[in-house]
This record gives structure tokens, C-alpha cells and sequence, in this order.
């Protein structure tokens, strides 16, 4: 039995790895969430020490599992990859998630945005994207000795952290790596798998044929020596009737 005196251990704390919520609340919030997620996951797919994660609860105070949050995307430098239930800062060095994304849906109120955002404020995060897909519109802030501020302009804003570009001007969002190439959604990866694959058919067509010409090539070239052959065959036996005859050919 626990004496008044005493309080429970820290390491007898629960913390859940279900905050019970969605990931999502509609297909283009779902959406958004994985094309930010798994491009961010290419983009750092050859640094060991980059972490990032979608819709993972986030606890950054040791002893209390009521300080949470489980941003729609994150992404942590200095951290091995690897599978995690939650994210609990304090068994990770202490390193909060530098970058967080959150993907607005009509049901989120706007007490529920400004509890996270004085959440990241209050716990280290240094940069924070909040997208409206239907208003196609974006908000960030960064953060400024101790506070995160607005961001402005967000339109070809570039994330000092991930090289990343945002750009406004289309009637969505549009994101580019550092070296230029566009964010690509589900669709237009599985579209330039289907162009690679048809380019790969293509070239194996083309060396299909390209070896049946050799073949036939080498069948005309074979076919022309027998008739040569013949012809010579041919050449000797009149020469040999002729010599019968008494005839010397010429």
C-alpha cells in the first residue's frame, strides 16, 4: 500500500498509444497527411538519424501522460527510425520534434488549433505548418529565440530545416525537394511506375525485334550463300558435260 507520503513511480505510468481520435476525418485530409508523410520519409530516406511519423502520440514531459499530442506529420532530427507505440521525448535525448504538420479538417475548432499550437510553442518544436486543404491555404510559424511566430509570406516559403518548398500559387498546394522535384501523391507515383514499366516493355519490344531483324538478317544471309552454293554446283556439272562433250568451257 501507498503511505500518504508517497507518490506513485514515474516508470508506473500508462501512456497510451491511442489518443482514441482518427487520423483522419475526410479522404483529402487523409491525403494530405500521407503525401506529406511518406515524401518526407523519401526525402530523408539515407539519414539514419532522421525520424519521422504520422498521427504518433507525442508525450514530451516524463511523469505526466495528460501533456500530448499526436501532430498529423513530424519530424525529428537526431533520433534513430525505427517502429515506436508513441513517442516519449525523454527516452529519445530529450529531442522535442523540430518540424510538425497539421492537416486541418472541418471539424477542428479553433480552441482545439490554439491548444496545439501552445503546445508546440511550449515544448520545443521550431517550425509548424498548419494546411487548409479546402481553402487551399497555409499557415507556419518558426521559431524565434523563445516563441514560435507567424510566418509571412507563406507562398515559396522554404523550411530552414527541410529544404522544402511551398508554393501557394496553383489552386492547391504545391511542395518541392531542395533539388526541385515536385511532392508526388499515390496517383503519380503509381503513374510513373506504369510509364516506367510501359518504357521498360517498349525497350524490350524494340530489342525483341531488333534481334528478330538479326535473325532474319542472318537467315537472308545464310539463305543467299545455299543459293550461291548451288549455283556453283550447278557451274561445275555443265562445265563437266561440256568437257564430255569435248567442249573446254571457257
Amino acid at each position: 500500500m501507498i503511505s500518504q507520503l508517497e507518490s506513485p513511480s514515474a516508470t508506473n505510468i500508462i501512456y497510451p498509444e491511442s489518443d482514441g481520435q482518427p487520423m483522419a476525418d475526410n479522404t483529402r485530409q487523409f491525403r494530405w497527411i500521407m503525401i506529406l508523410y511518406y515524401n518526407l520519409e523519401w526525402l530523408f530516406a539515407g539519414e539514419p538519424m532522421v525520424f519521422v511519423a504520422g498521427d504518433l502520440l507525442w508525450y514530451p514531459v516524463e511523469g505526466n501522460n495528460t501533456i500530448r499530442q499526436a501532430p498529423d506529420v513530424m519530424v525529428v532530427f537526431g533520433v534513430p527510425k525505427g517502429d515506436r507505440g508513441s513517442y516519449m521525448q525523454w527516452r529519445e535525448g530529450n529531442i522535442a520534434p523540430q518540424v510538425v504538420f497539421e492537416i486541418l479538417s472541418p471539424g477542428n475548432t479553433q480552441t482545439e488549433m490554439n491548444k496545439k499550437l501552445r503546445v508546440y510553442n511550449r515544448y520545443g518544436v521550431e517550425e509548424y505548418y498548419l494546411y487548409d486543404p479546402e481553402k487551399n491555404d497555409l499557415s507556419g510559424w518558426l521559431r524565434s529565440e523563445a516563441d514560435l511566430e507567424v510566418i509571412e509570406p507563406m507562398d515559396n516559403w522554404v523550411s530552414p530545416r527541410l529544404g522544402i518548398r511551398f508554393d501557394l500559387s496553383g489552386e492547391e498546394l504545391q511542395i518541392y525537394r531542395p533539388n526541385g522535384e515536385r511532392f508526388a501523391s499515390y496517383a503519380d507515383i503509381q503513374r510513373q511506375l506504369e510509364e516506367q514499366q510501359q518504357r521498360a516493355t517498349d525497350a524490350e519490344q524494340r530489342a525483341t525485334d531488333a534481334e528478330q531483324r538479326a535473325t532474319d538478317a542472318e537467315q537472308r544471309a545464310t539463305d543467299a550463300e545455299q543459293r550461291a552454293e548451288q549455283e556453283r554446283q550447278r557451274a561445275e556439272r555443265l562445265a563437266e558435260r561440256l568437257r564430255a562433250a569435248g567442249i573446254e568451257p571457257e
